[in-house]
């Protein structure tokens, strides 16, 4: 629901004491509650020309909408939704955008009556020019899908725009790096999965997924199990099967391939992409057929992200607890991957890392522990004798005296791993760790200790920021 307000200027210069919106605009105590407010242009109000929609944040997020403020002042480009306005006050963070009005590009398509490939083209055309505007401008959007694919208005050939850059990144240049793992499942590229670094073919990616979805109305990678899901993706494995993609042009097909092509240095940029004969030659190459079975399968598929929306709505006030703060969950505004994994994968995520450290232990591998650990690592263990230690220099000791990788085979079980997931940087473990080893005599032994570790995730990456370990030490006894 959007709650239309008509905003009235005060003074010129905002009273003594008054905050930038209370000072500007006339806001109701009902209004300040709600995520969404329509702003309606007045005669005192020059600086708006047209309606522009407010989005209401609470300022816990305040760091990440400050920097989705700065990336959206970066792109003014018709197809992009403009921010207008960035205003922090009384505990809220008011974001001001162009108010589009069309709904999604998605919905609109099946409302048409004759959508045809030449169609599909002039949309993933502009989807192209936005995400070309985006790349010259150092900017990687992360999390393009349909639901981010909005209509200027309701009016016939309005403009698509492209919408909620609250993933997106800063890059230098061709800059590849790993950000960290963001997005929505179906669009994630095989780089990204397979954590690798990564930058702006990511969204030439996800376009593909687009494009081959615009042309038949179902996606590329579909499974409803997760991990098969991403087993597709970082395979590449899709096809075009039949009768469908028989009536889909070649250069289409050609298209989706330089797209979709699992290696990023190899894929094609939004640039080539706006080159290609199946966009700027649609009227000679692309078939001008009506694509019916599209349309169909289209109205489908939009009924599965529809009824998924409606699910990340119930799990968001499940995972943030009060349902009455302001959030993203709406129906142009979907929740994404990077705050809504379910809580299960989240934990997984610190069981792993923590099991490639005891990894790197058990390995001797001092290089990728120094990686995993923060250089300002503190611990308690037996080792220390109770002394609380800072650093990586008493354990390198362990590392080039011990644990050498001419060690005889080390085996390590964690058991009963427990996860407390403190905001979406900082997690806690706990749990028994059990090594298995040969001592001097080729007998096998078990050692038992209790750890506990702190993680904190820096730039999209987890580090170990502090452990306790009670019970036997890290070296196997001989």
């Amino acid at each position: 629901m959007f709650t239309e307000i008509t905003l009235t200027s005060h003074a010129e210069h905002p009273p003594q004491g008054q905050n930038c919106l209370t000072a500007n605009f006339n806001l109701d105590e009902s209004v300040s509650q709600s995520c969404q407010i329509i702003i309606k242009r007045t005669k005192n109000n020059s600086s708006l020309h047209s309606p522009c929609l407010c989005l209401l944040f609470s300022l816990l997020d305040h760091q990440k909408l400050e920097r989705e403020a700065r990336i959206c002042r970066l792109l003014k480009h018709p197809n992009i939704v403009r921010l207008h306005d960035s205003i922090s006050e009384e505990g809220f963070h008011y974001l001001v955008f162009d108010l589009v009005t069309g709904g999604e590009l998605f919905e609109d398509i099946v409302a048409r009556e004759y959508y045809s490939e030449a169609d599909a083209s002039h949309c993933i055309q502009q989807i192209l020019e936005s995400v070309h505007h985006c790349h010259v401008n150092g900017i990687v959007h992360r999390d393009l899908k349909p639901e981010n694919l909005l209509l200027a208005s309701k009016l016939k050939g309005a403009a698509v725009k492209l919408a909620d850059f609250g993933l997106a990144i800063e890059v230098q240049g061709d800059q590849q790096a790993w950000f960290g793992f963001a997005g929505t499942p179906g669009y994630l590229s095989p780089e990204v999965l397979r954590k690798d670094p990564y930058g702006k073919p990511v969204d030439m990616w996800a376009c593909g997924v687009i494009l081959y979805i615009l042309l038949v109305g179902y996606p590329p990678f579909w499974d409803e199990d997760q991990h098969r899901l991403y087993q597709q993706i970082k395979a590449g494995a899709y096809d075009f099967p039949s009768p469908e993609w028989d009536t889909v042009t070649p250069e289409a097909k050609d298209l989706i391939n330089k797209m979709l092509t699992i290696n990023p240095s190899k894929r094609i940029t939004a640039s080539e992409a706006l080159k290609h004969p199946w966009i700027c030659q649609r009227s000679t190459v692309a078939s001008m057929m009506h694509r019916q079975e599209t349309v169909e399968c289209l109205k489908k598929f939009n009924a599965r992200r529809k009824l998924k929306v409606r699910h990340a709505a119930v799990v968001n006030i499940s995972v943030f607890g009060d349902p009455t703060l302001p959030n993203r969950v709406s129906d142009s505004l979907c929740q994404n991957v990077d705050l809504l994994r379910p809580l299960a994968s989240r934990k997984q995520e610190i069981i792993k890392v923590t099991e490639q450290l005891i990894e790197s232990i058990n390995n001797g591998d001092f290089e990728t522990y120094a990686k995993i650990c923060d250089p300002g690592l503190t611990s308690f263990e037996p080792e220390a004798l109770g002394n609380l230690v800072e650093g990586h220099d008493f354990h390198r000791f362990y590392f080039e005296n011990a644990l050498s990788k001419g060690n005889k085979p080390v085996h390590t079980i964690l058991l009963n791993p427990h996860v407390h997931l403190i905001g979406e940087n900082a997690a806690c473990i706990a749990y028994i760790r059990l090594t298995q080893y040969m001592d001097a005599g080729g007998m096998p032994r078990t050692m038992q200790s209790e750890e506990t570790r702190v993680w904190h995730r820096r730039e999209g990456r987890w580090q170990n920021i502090h452990f306790h370990r009670s019970g036997s030490p890290s070296i196997p006894s001989q």
